[in-house]
């Protein structure tokens, strides 16, 4: 792995999946405050397990992809 934590990676992959969607949209969506998905975003928050999978289970995607333990 490079250079990078699992928290920057998992903010990039984030803002990869959220595409062209307003972040405030995504999060009323998966059930997070605005404030919270934008801090991840920002990597000025770590994430907790339980949004973690819940960011997981809305885009389909695992948690090993979301913070760079796996490629894909």
């Amino acid at each position: 792995m490079n250079d990078k934590t699992h928290i920057e990676i998992f903010a990039k992959r984030l803002k990869e999946l959220i595409g062209d969607e307003s972040v405030n949209s995504v999060a009323k969506k998966i059930g997070i405050p605005q404030a919270t998905l934008s801090r991840y975003l920002l990597c000025q928050r770590e994430i907790g397990l339980e949004n973690l999978c819940r960011i997981a289970d809305y885009f389909g995607e695992s948690l090993d992809f979301l913070t760079g333990r796996k490629e894909y």
